[in-house]
């Protein structure tokens, strides 16, 4: 079976671009982040056309998660025990369900925005409670693996130049130390195979044409528990994704298992 993970920044504004790239890539389950609609905006009869089922917790213009499955979509479950607040709201930023043999959480970390600034404390937080939460699917016997947009480089090899990001978001031992903790719940790093460059990169920003100079992260990542890590044949980044007019600024990651 293939399991994905996509940033899609906008689905409605990406839904032509992810219909087309699920009838090419044919995913099993997709785990998509930072949809900016509201949950009853999403176009789940779009979806269940191409032959999926949708559990999505969006809230409008920012955030939102979702999960499709073709292989059914049970449990589940919005957020995750001990998620904190921000700005006095729970936002749309974690989503778990059952897709046939798999269990996935997909995830939309917070940016952090800048050090000093209260999103990167609730960024912390957020990674804290997580790997709290994480522990009882992450030890358990059935494949799991809580997937999407993690908004930190695990290593220093994980960004194009970690001198042009000295103090910045992303790569403090902060985040990092946080992003271990969540991985000590039970889970390791799925690390995609390079293709076209030795660094599969999974984010590329819209500006300084930072796509074609490979500028880029791996900030998209999967995290699983054994029984899931075991069953991998494959893991690569869909670069072409992000190539072209109207692309988002993140790549699919996925992979493929044998369950």
């Amino acid at each position: 079976m293939r399991v994905a993970t996509w940033n899609i920044n906008s689905l409605k504004a990406r839904l032509d671009r992810l219909l087309a790239w699920l009838e090419t890539a044919a995913p099993d389950v997709v785990c998509l982040q930072e949809l900016k609609c509201a949950t009853a905006d999403v176009p789940t009869q779009a979806l269940a056309d191409a032959g999926y089922e949708t559990a999505a917790w969006g809230e409008g213009r920012w955030n939102g998660v979702a999960i499709l499955s073709r292989i059914g979509l049970t449990d589940i479950q919005k957020g995750f025990t001990g998620q904190p607040e921000f700005a006095g709201t729970i936002e749309p930023r974690a989503i778990t369900a059952t897709c046939g043999p798999v269990r996935v959480q997909s995830l939309y970390i917070p940016n952090g925005r800048d050090i000093a600034d209260p999103h990167f404390t609730y960024k912390l937080a957020f990674l804290k409670t997580l790997a709290a939460d994480l522990t009882g699917d992450a030890t358990g016997e059935r494949p799991f693996a809580a997937l999407g947009d993690y908004n930190v480089c695990p290593t220093d090899d994980d960004i194009w130049d970690i001198e042009a990001w000295t103090a910045t978001t992303h790569i403090t031992g902060d985040e990092r130390d946080a992003l271990t903790a969540v991985k000590a719940a039970g889970l390791a790093d799925v690390h995609p195979r390079a293709l076209k460059y030795d660094q599969p990169f999974t984010f590329w920003d819209y500006r300084n044409l930072d796509f074609p100079k490979n500028r880029g992260l791996r900030i998209d990542l999967a995290l699983a528990n054994p029984a899931f890590n075991n069953a991998v044949t494959d893991a690569y980044v869909d670069r072409n994704e992000r190539k072209g007019k109207g692309a988002s600024d993140h790549a699919p990651l996925v992979i493929d298992l044998d369950l």
